[in-house]
Order: structure tokens, then sequence, then C-alpha cells
């Protein structure tokens, strides 16, 4: 939130021993700080936190990367948002799944949306090139056998009039690609993956590639599945 480093990074100086509280060497990552009456120091520079807290939801369109800067010049989640705050995606999706997108500089929040132990449900319209058995949307919603282990339970619901080709699923991991690993476990190819609900937020009113900032009772909702006490 200061401008200064990753969530890793910042692990790294601390454990260095570039990091001060009130002018005292701190390497203990469990050490808790107050913005308002600390001082925080990286190597003699004295750091402080923005203020302002901000809230965003975009409608990621397919070929841009959730990243800030991307080694191959491709397109970037960033070109699209535009603020003076230094904010930054809650989880990432890939390069060609769409949908919605939460951006904030609210550190606390996003690890805690993130955070499996909080089950925060994500919902994907997913687009098959096939239909999909009914013994397999039994499977997903059971769990499937991946890479890195076999997924927690999932609700799938089928779309009406389309033979089982588009779904509504719904999980709350994060793993990576997780929904496209799920189908092509099972020998399926997704077509189409579009993110339509996290954490309560959806892309209603947003054309593909439009943003903006969320209203007073959707970040009170976010603060709700977060299970962080209303400010």
């Amino acid at each position: 939130m200061a401008g200064i480093s990753s969530r890793r990074k910042a692990e790294e100086l601390i454990l260095n021993g570039e990091v001060t509280i009130n002018k005292k060497v701190v390497t203990d990552l469990s050490t808790k700080v107050s913005p308002s009456t600390d001082h925080v120091a990286i190597n003699g520079r004295t750091i402080s936190v923005e203020e302002k807290l901000i809230y965003i939801v975009l409608n990621k369109p397919k070929d841009y990367i959730t990243t800030a800067r991307d080694e191959k010049n491709r397109k970037t989640v960033y070109d699209l948002v535009h603020t003076r705050e230094r904010i930054f995606p809650v989880g990432r999706l890939d390069r060609n799944t769409t949908g919605v997108l939460l951006f904030t500089n609210d550190g606390e929040l996003a690890h805690r949306l993130m955070h499996p132990s909080h089950r925060v449900d994500k919902s994907y319209h997913v687009e098959l090139t096939t239909g999909v058995d009914q013994k397999d949307i039994e499977k997903v919603k059971k769990g499937v056998h991946i890479e890195d282990g076999k997924t927690a339970p999932a609700r799938v619901d089928s779309i009406p009039g389309t033979k089982n080709k588009n779904l509504i699923i719904t999980i709350h991991e994060g793993r990576n690609r997780q929904v496209r690993r799920m189908f092509e476990a099972l020998g399926y190819e997704v077509k189409r993956l579009d993110r339509v609900q996290y954490a309560g937020l959806t892309t209603e009113g947003l054309k593909r590639g439009g943003w903006r900032y969320l209203s007073k009772p959707e970040e009170r909702m976010l603060r709700k599945f977060a299970g962080m006490k209303e400010q």
C-alpha cells in the first residue's frame, strides 16, 4: 500500500533487517504496527501508507494480462484502469478469461478475500466445445483430481437449452487456471470462460473493458465476506 514492494518482497526486506520500527530493527514478521503512531522506515527512508482506500471492479476483456508489466509487451489490465492511487488486483484471471476482477489498495481485505479459510465464492460461466455428461457433472460437484490435488466440491448449474455445453460453476478455491484444468482433466475443452461473480460482485452495467468504483454497500459486503468488522 505504501508503494514500496510486493508482500513477498516486503517479507524479504524485513528478514534482511532493512526495516525499522521506531528506529529499532525488527525482523519478526508477526510484529504489529500502528500506521498512525509508529515510525516505519526502510534503510532509513520513512514510509507511510495511503489513507484513502480504493475499491474498483473491472469487466476484464480477453487477451489482457492480470499484472502491472509484461515482459512480452502484451496488454495488461492496468491499460484499462486509470487512477491516481496505487492499486492491485485481488487474485488473477488468465489471459483468455474474462469477467469480474476486483482492484484495491486495501491489503488486509485483499489478503482475507484470497485466504482459503474464508471460502469466498467465485462463479464462472463455462462454455465447452461439447456437452458434459451428467456423470462428469457429478464428479465436478464432488471434486476433480488435477495436478496439484483434488479440488473442493463445487456447485454446478446447467444453462437450459444448451445441452450441457454452457454451465455456471461456483468454487471457493483460488488455484491457478482451476476451472479450465478441472474440465480438461475430464476430457473437455473450454471454449470460453467468464467470471460472472466474485464475493458478491458482478459486472452488471459494465461493458467489456469498463470499470467503476464500488458503492458503500458493496464495500460493506466485501468486508463481511472477508470476516472484517464494519469500519
